[in-house]
């Protein structure tokens, strides 16, 4: 069984109106909300693509009921860990001034709710993959996640990572079988490389699978994506297009490529298909309808890189 794990959800709300002004009253002209999280979009994605998962991690109140609902909706098992507050609600918003982010920082969580979460994640066996995506929430530091990798160790479960934060290379430590930087998150923990150059991504790539990760795909927006792992290095390039929100690209892309890798083994396969979703999803307000998917995948080009050391 596949399980997502978001330990900060969210709901986004998405408005466009035509100005935006202080001190008036400012209607807007279009407004949509999405269950969210980092974790939750890849089952989602994963659904929309005929795969189940279990979505798992924290919710609170009622916006952490409205993701849930959302989810059972559409078919998704969820397990969450019920916490005191209400789970985050982020604006984006959208006019002739420009764009406005607001995200907001939800409930804080306890130290037995995070052991709750991990006591879930303790019937997990090798049969199973968890992903870990996203931020952390407030009362929880980098722990939560090395107990996570501990724990894939010891119950032997698949681990997938789309993290930002530095605990990453200490994880490797666990093998994860797949983790999914871009390339601001490259750089970040490679500061003497530089990711605007093509081989230095594939220098930290190849740098992480040396520490024990099995696989990375990196993410690098309108250059495309990387797959490294100990037998291949494959690059696809990017479709062109007109960028509406990229918040949701990586979880698209990260699920598309997981759901294919499984079915195919064919890297080449996964990071088109990949590529195409991601790049649909960054075309659109929220997760890709799949609609052009197949236009898209006929503009991308895959290709082997040969590495020499």
């Amino acid at each position: 069984m596949i399980y997502t794990c978001t330990l900060n959800t969210a709901i986004d709300m998405f408005v466009e109106m035509e100005d935006f002004y202080p001190d008036i009253v400012n209607r807007s002209l279009y407004d949509e909300v999405q269950a969210n999280g980092k974790g939750v979009n890849i089952s989602i994605m994963l659904r929309k693509l005929n795969t189940n998962s279990i979505a798992t991690g924290f919710v609170g109140g009622f916006s952490g009921k409205f993701i849930e609902d959302e989810l059972l909706e559409m078919g998704i098992n969820t397990d969450f860990v019920k916490v005191e507050g209400n789970t985050r609600i982020n604006v984006f918003l959208k006019s002739n001034q420009g764009e406005y982010k607001i995200v907001n920082s939800g409930p804080k969580i306890q130290e037995t709710q995070k052991e709750l979460l991990l006591d879930k994640l303790k019937s997990l066996n090798e049969q199973d993959t968890l992903f870990v995506s996203g931020s952390l929430p407030r009362g929880l530091n980098g722990n939560v996640l090395l107990d996570i990798g501990k724990l894939s160790g010891q119950q032997k479960f698949n681990l997938v990572l789309d993290i930002s934060h530095p605990v990453l290379k200490e994880l490797m430590h666990y093998k994860p079988y797949l983790i999914k930087p871009n390339d601001d998150e490259l750089q970040s923990l490679f500061p003497e490389l530089n990711m605007t150059k093509n081989t230095d991504i594939i220098k930290a790539a190849k740098e992480l699978i040396t520490q024990g990760c099995q696989n990375v795909l990196v993410s690098v927006g309108a250059r495309g994506a990387y797959f490294v792992n100990d037998e291949e290095v494959i690059h696809c390039t990017a479709p062109e297009g007109k960028v509406v929100n990229t918040a949701c690209s990586g979880d698209a892309m990260l699920a598309s490529f997981f759901e294919e890798y499984m079915q195919s083994k064919s890297a080449k396969k996964a990071i088109k298909k990949a590529v195409a979703i991601g790049s649909s999803t960054a075309f659109s307000t929220g997760l890709s309808d799949l609609k052009d998917i197949n236009n898209l995948m006929g503009e991308v080009q895959v290709s082997n890189i040969n590495v020499t050391n």
